[in-house]
C-alpha cells in the first residue's frame, strides 16, 4: 500500500511541474503539489515496515 502512495506522490509532483511550467491552471496545480508533499511526508514518517 505504501508503494502506491509513493507512486501517487511522484505522479502528482510531475503533474504539478508540468502544470506550473506549461500552463497557468491557478490554484489546482498547487493543491496537487500540497497533496504530493503530504503523501511523501507520510511515506517518510511511516518508514519501511518489514513484513
Amino acid at each position: 500500500m505504501s508503494n502506491i502512495l509513493y507512486i501517487v506522490a511522484i505522479i502528482l509532483v510531475i503533474a504539478w511541474a508540468v502544470g506550473f511550467l506549461g500552463y497557468n491552471a491557478g490554484g489546482i496545480i498547487h493543491i496537487l503539489l500540497i497533496i504530493a508533499v503530504i503523501a511523501v511526508i507520510l511515506r517518510i514518517i511511516q518508514g519501511r515496515k518489514i513484513s
